[in-house]
């Protein structure tokens, strides 16, 4: 008798998914299938008083506890083995202010939903770039994406949150109320507590001029990308990828699928200031493609759903580099030629703009200072393949390690990655944890990038 689920079951009105129900093995997978993890029950959360009950309930019995919202996360900590997850997909609504910009969306809704809400009066705020992603993962880790130099972090356009703490009380922060939590869960992971519900600066993006300009692999190519990237305008977030063409009706036959440079731009300023802005990402080497043209902001975030749906497999790695030297770009050319599927590539987030206008201690977040993010993204299909991709991530990643710091963002840390955790949180590590020990000091909440309480 699973005596866990029992009394789960008496106190939650959502679902308690155990083995012997049918749906279990749906209940317990993740966006990553090589994360195959057995939970005594799967807590499918119909509210915050769902939410307590399940925190205090593990608390008490000293039960592992996996706080799933998108489940993207590629370590897999949306799951767990004999413990209890906690999943928030139910917890989905959101309200939009129009006059005040803001938005307040529950801890379970994904980027395609709260894109959707806010498009409707034309605003946005920061968030990903594959849109079945969790709102959570990504702003408590930071969050980086196609607006992050016009309008910085995702965390960095939080207002507010409403918490489940580790005793199982609900308290909301803000800069007023509880300021130590909030400036914890600005970067600082899920370490802190549940947060159900999040409150969002929103701002007037409508339709945006974006797309991939795909070139053939050349060193040339990522210097010219960075050195146009120092004084290229806030309104272009332009992310850099190492990684196959698309298949797509606007790129040769004949490139479909092959490795090559791909600048994805977002240009989200005046639509006629755009042209001359992609002319000149247009000359930045043998172009093969330009697929670039005005869309619905939430169309971008969308661009990648088809190549990475939920069900495949991801070894992922991350490091952060205060600048991109000739000698890094040449170890990216020699290794991201090498892209072993269609699924994978390098990618290369610039953090310059509205990101270096927020002062190096008034987040969590802790690189400020750090020029670019590059994730290491082995996603594929065949199981088959699974050890030359891992391979081929942790290649590209050693190869780049005397390059940058010994940081990376938390987000793209595979489930290996647990011994960089201090240096990940860097000089906010003593800061985080003498907040953990207030907030959660027996470590209930340890399923992430942990960062143990203070003695």
């Amino acid at each position: 008798m699973n005596r866990v689920a029992d009394e789960l079951r008496n106190r939650v009105r959502g679902d308690v998914v155990t083995a012997d129900d049918a749906t279990y093995d749906t209940a317990r997978a993740v966006y990553n299938a090589m994360i195959d993890r057995r939970p005594l029950a799967v807590v499918e959360a119909d509210g915050v008083p769902d939410v307590m009950a399940t925190v205090a309930i593990a608390a008490a019995r000293g039960l592992p506890l996996a706080v799933r919202g998108g489940g993207h996360n590629v370590a897999g900590f949306g799951t767990c083995d004999d413990g209890i997850v906690l999943d928030l997909g139910r917890l989905d609504g959101i309200r939009v202010d129009r006059d005040a910009r803001t938005a307040r969306a529950e801890g379970g809704c994904t980027w395609a939903q709260l894109d959707h809400a806010t498009h409707t009066f034309g605003l946005a705020t920061v968030g990903g770039t594959v849109s079945s992603t969790g709102i959570a993962g990504l702003t408590l880790g930071g969050g980086m994406g196609l607006l992050t130099r016009r309008y910085g972090l995702t965390c960095d356009n939080l207002l507010g949150a409403d918490v489940v703490t580790a005793d199982g009380r609900l308290v909301h922060c803000d800069t007023d109320r509880h300021p130590d939590l909030f400036w914890a869960i600005r970067g600082g992971g899920g370490n802190f507590g549940v947060v159900t519900s999040f409150e969002y600066r929103l701002h007037p993006v409508d339709t945006i001029i974006g797309g991939p300009t795909i070139f053939a692999i050349d060193a040339d190519v990522l210097r010219a990308y960075r050195d146009f990237l120092a004084d290229a305008p806030r309104e272009l977030t332009a992310i850099f990828a190492f990684a196959p063409a698309p298949p797509a009706p606007f790129v040769p036959p004949e490139w479909h699928n092959r490795p090559a440079c791909i600048v994805l731009g977002c240009w989200s300023g005046d639509p006629e200031a755009a042209g001359p802005v992609y002319d000149e990402i247009a000359g930045f080497g043998e172009l093969v493609a330009q697929g670039v043209g005005p869309m619905p902001y939430p169309a971008i975030n969308q661009l990648f759903d088809e190549l990475l749906p939920p069900g495949i497999r991801h070894y992922w790695k991350g490091d952060l580099r205060r600048e991109l030297t000739d000698d890094a770009i040449k170890a990216h050319v020699e290794h991201s030629s090498k892209v072993p599927c269609p699924e994978s590539g390098v990618f290369l987030f610039p953090l310059d703009g509205a990101v270096d206008d927020v002062a190096a201690d008034a987040t969590a977040f802790a690189h400020r200072d750090a020029a670019f993010s590059t994730a290491y993204c082995g996603s594929f299909g065949d199981a088959d393949a699974t050890s030359d991709v891992v391979a081929w991530v942790r290649d590209a990643y050693e190869a780049q390690r005397p390059h940058s710091l010994d940081a990376g963002y938390i987000n793209f840390m595979a489930g290996d990655d647990a011994e960089r955790a201090r240096a990940n949180f860097g000089d906010h590590w003593d800061r985080l944890a003498r907040i953990k020990a207030t907030y959660d000091p027996e470590n209930l909440f340890r399923l992430n990038q942990n960062i143990p309480p203070a003695a």
